[in-house]
């Protein structure tokens, strides 16, 4: 009896170390031992996976591969912070021979000794969501991000009367999704905008429990704020929740990026003013595509413009914006 009780000790022990190994792992991917030899490997590797955005980005990398009878693995990290882990799966997909790699870089600067060394091997690199800062990238599959910030720009001017305070919380300063969603809010308010005033910037890694807390302290400590810019999904409902936490929803104004349901449920509910929706089918249609072509000696555009539009509660269950979204 005490040997069979020794055995289950032992046994879930051995469960609770699995368990706790898988929990941090710091990312969710497919397994690059899963790769056949049969069709050309292209590895697929994102800012992130958590949030609905990445997920309807691998539908449209899917949906590429299979037009194109190419065989890819979608990897993305836990959280847009862990710049290390993104670096470790290029590293480990490199390992496997693809014939070319799309990335979304967490950070632009970092990842370019691992970048460096596929370029070196004739590997062609794909950018898409968010860029990098060299010339070995064949193409960028990604929303004109400055543009669309700027656009929630006008319409954060727009839902506040042209003036007032507001805050905004970015997910990173490090990825050019992130400086760009911020440098082009930023730029529209202060060039075109004089009675409006940004009071502070915070970032909140793309998660929204952290993004909250930053919204808050914002509004804690500038109390005439009338207006608070979410620069993507998670930024976007950290904003939602901290002004329902607050009390201020509608006393508010909320300007969000992405369109994930949580943010659909928001601009529905009067929570959100609106937001700007990205097409992230075709981010991953157009990465896999664009990889693919540069994997053939195709000439290929350098820069892809992927596009973007505003929805709000007058047009979010249109045919233009429903096909858009990612519920």
């Amino acid at each position: 009896m005490k040997k069979q009780s020794k055995i289950l000790c032992i046994s879930l022990l051995l469960c609770f170390v699995l368990l706790l190994t898988s929990c941090n792992r710091g990312g969710q991917s497919d397994n690059l031992n899963e790769i056949t030899g049969d069709k050309p490997y292209i590895a697929v590797i994102a800012k992130g996976f958590q949030h609905q955005f990445w997920q309807t980005v691998r539908k449209g990398a899917e949906m590429a591969a299979e037009d194109y009878g190419v065989q890819i693995t979608f990897q993305g990290t836990d959280t847009e912070s862990q710049i290390d882990k993104q670096t470790e799966m290029l590293d480990a997909a490199l390992s496997k021979n693809p014939v070319a790699i799309c990335i979304a870089a967490l950070d632009s600067k970092a990842i370019l000794g691992s970048l460096e060394k596929a370029h070196q091997r004739g590997i062609p690199i794909v950018g898409f969501d968010s860029g990098v800062d060299s010339d070995i990238v064949a193409a960028t599959a990604a929303t004109d991000n400055k543009a669309a910030a700027a656009l929630a720009a006008d319409k954060m001017a727009e839902a506040i009367g042209g003036k007032g305070e507001i805050g905004m919380i970015v997910q990173d300063q490090t990825s050019m999704t992130g400086r760009d969603r911020r440098d082009g809010f930023k730029e529209r308010i202060e060039s075109k905008y004089p009675d409006i005033k940004i009071v502070d910037i915070q970032y909140g890694e793309g998660d929204h429990t952290k993004s909250a807390d930053a919204a808050k302290a914002i509004i804690s400590a500038n109390p005439n704020v009338v207006g608070m810019y979410g620069a993507n999904e998670g930024s976007a409902i950290g904003v939602v929740l901290a002004l329902s936490e607050l009390g201020k929803t509608g006393k508010i104004q909320a300007v969000g990026f992405d369109s994930g349901k949580r943010q659909i449920d928001a601009v529905r509910d009067g929570e959100m003013y609106g937001a700007v929706t990205q097409n992230p089918i075709q981010i991953g249609y157009k990465a896999v595509e664009a990889a693919y072509k540069a994997y053939k000696g195709e000439q290929v555009e350098k820069e892809i413009d992927t596009g973007f539009k505003w929805y709000d509660k007058s047009n979010v269950d249109s045919e233009e914006i429903k096909q858009l979204l990612y519920e």
